[in-house]
């Protein structure tokens, strides 16, 4: 009994494109073929490519298989199949702690496309400012994140945090500078409340230049000229000696 590439196929539980493949990468020897032409496979090829199957579902790599195959059973096996086990280890333990956050985030609602521990004190964030906290996740350590978060958990929305979100890209120098000292004793008892952001920069993953440069560009993409300029006006305020 032979039979074809098709039915060789149907009876490994895979494609003729597959047995092809397999031809090509050296896996599965040439049958015989008939006067015909057509490729006449038996039992050994259906246990060869069964064999393939079985150790590509263990995970080794074509590659891998190869090697396997050329080799016979003293071909590494054992190494082979311990990087393999230790690389599924951390593939299961990332898969773990994924699983371990969505349930947490499931439970306590909130956002899901903001880092860990700003999931559950995203209300009333604006767009831009889910944005920087993703900026910042990237340069700043896991500390200065930590105190972000706190700081995030304690601070309330105001009237003025809200027109600050609000502004207009082409409000006048006036409105700038009332909502300017309108904020600023709230940006103070911030700072005061939470002295762990003082510094932030210094405790970035990048050096003071690189991550001034990010951030730096970051606020000129998020936030419009009237805002960046209360900002500013702000600064000015806190910290008169500086001009």
């Amino acid at each position: 009994m032979v039979w074809s590439t098709r039915r060789l196929a149907e009876l490994a539980g895979t494609t003729v494109k597959t047995v092809r493949y397999y031809h090509a990468r050296g896996l599965l020897d040439e049958p015989e073929r008939a006067s015909n032409g057509y490729k006449q496979y038996g039992a050994t090829h259906l246990v060869q490519l069964l064999r393939v199957q079985r150790l590509s579902g263990l995970g080794l790599s074509l590659n891998q298989i190869v090697d396997f195959v050329d080799g016979g059973e003293d071909s590494g096996t054992d190494r082979v199949l311990g990087e393999l086990d230790d690389e599924l280890a951390v593939a299961i333990s990332r898969l773990q702690r994924m699983r371990a956050e969505l349930a947490r985030v499931r439970h306590r609602g909130g956002s899901i496309d903001l880092p860990r521990g700003f999931d559950s004190g995203d209300a009333g964030l604006s767009e831009a400012d889910r944005a920087l906290i993703l900026i910042y996740s990237r340069v700043y350590d896991e500390s200065t994140m930590a105190a972000l978060s706190e700081m995030l958990l304690s601070v309330e929305r105001t009237a003025e945090s809200d027109e600050f979100d609000r502004l207009h890209a082409d409000a006048d120098g006036q409105a700038r500078q009332d909502l300017a000292e309108r904020y600023a004793p709230q940006i103070d008892k911030i700072r005061r409340d939470h002295p762990g952001l003082e510094s932030p920069v210094a405790h970035s993953r990048h050096g003071v230049d690189g991550t001034d440069t990010v951030l730096r560009q970051a606020f000129e993409e998020l936030y419009n000229g009237a805002q960046l300029d209360v900002l500013a006006r702000v600064q000015k305020i806190l910290h008169p000696e500086r001009r």
